[in-house]
């Protein structure tokens, strides 16, 4: 459990490093260049769905890879002993 807290935090590091710039970019965005679809979506309240989708998608793949990485901490903390 000890050696599995710096893996989570490298993890979280790197998911926040690769996030962050899609953020910035998308804060940067100005009404003229963006698109009539995500008008369309944001008019119609949908823009909300697709981002709730988004995140539960997100969270289920970091979710997997913890517990894959746990996992494979066992395993090896098995074959090592």
């Amino acid at each position: 459990m000890k050696n599995s807290l710096p893996k989570l935090r490298s993890a979280l590091l790197l998911l926040l490093a690769l996030v962050l710039p899609v953020l910035h970019a998308a804060a940067q965005v100005t009404a003229s260049n963006e698109p009539e679809m995500a008008d369309a979506l944001r008019h119609d309240g949908k823009i909300y769905v697709v981002v709730a989708v988004i995140t539960v998608v997100l969270a289920g793949l970091l979710f997997f890879l913890i517990s894959l990485d746990r996992k494979l901490s066992r395993l090896e903390k098995e074959v090592k002993d």
